[in-house]
């Protein structure tokens, strides 16, 4: 298991490698500026998808986006 601060600096090093870094900032932003509880903003944004759909979404983007090709 990481600890808290491992887990902060991957958090952000993906979200800058997705983003970029001015829209990771601009995410992060957000989140601060008003409350917000991931855990009922996850259940309704993947409300329509199996596990299957969102796992096979995962796997694509993670092909194409893997840096050692």
């Amino acid at each position: 298991m990481m600890t808290d601060t491992e887990l902060k600096v991957m958090g952000v090093r993906v979200l800058v490698e997705s983003l970029g870094e001015v829209e990771a900032e601009r995410f992060i932003s957000l989140l601060l500026r008003e409350p917000f509880d991931y855990t009922t903003w996850q259940r309704s944004l993947l409300v329509d998808r199996s596990v299957e759909e969102i796992s096979g979404s995962a796997m694509a983007f993670r092909k194409d986006h893997d840096r050692s090709e």
